[in-house]
């Protein structure tokens, strides 16, 4: 059986150290790059039909306005099966707490029964929050095991600490 890495990622305007910074590459893509590093597997990136916005205010108005009507904002694909996969890293930022909204849009398309679900979320200090609890909800059958939290600022330098536990969790 195989890998599979889903992550949702975004570049541009991101809070980091308590400022806003352009990031060419989303914090979350590049934890979900030293997942593949480690362990290997298939990458899989959610990516939304309808972007968020470019400037990080209004994003996080975006995002906050999902969450409270518990959006499912349309995603641009899904695999085509997952079977083949025993083990799923699901690698999200923290947006108010949760995962963001179009992560539950894809991972609701699937039945996760039997899976192994990895969860590593970025953060700029909020950890997990509610996130672990929110895929128990959604991947019902899996094993959510518990999550690994990476400060986005601070994800460059992460790189052995998500090696070694992708390496615990493959």
């Amino acid at each position: 059986m195989a890998n599979l890495i889903v992550y949702y990622s975004r570049a541009g305007e991101n809070i980091s150290g308590g400022r806003v910074t352009v990031l060419e590459k989303g914090n979350t893509e590049i934890v979900a790059e030293y997942v593949k590093m480690a362990v290997g597997g298939d990458l899989f990136e959610v990516d939304t039909v309808k972007p968020y916005s470019t400037d990080y205010y209004k994003c996080i108005d975006e995002a906050k306005k999902e969450l409270i009507l518990n959006a499912r904002p349309a995603i641009k694909g899904y695999l085509k099966s997952i079977d083949k996969y025993d083990t799923i890293f699901v690698c999200y930022p923290n947006w108010w707490g949760h995962m963001p909204m179009c992560m539950c849009t894809f991972l609701e398309h699937y039945d996760w029964t039997g899976k192994r679900i990895v969860p590593i979320c970025t953060n700029e200090g909020s950890g997990m929050s509610n996130s672990e609890r929110q895929l128990n909800a959604i991947c019902r059958g899996a094993t959510v095991v518990a999550g690994l939290s990476i400060i986005g600022s601070e994800c460059l330098e992460s790189e052995a600490e998500i090696a070694l536990f992708a390496m615990d969790n493959a």
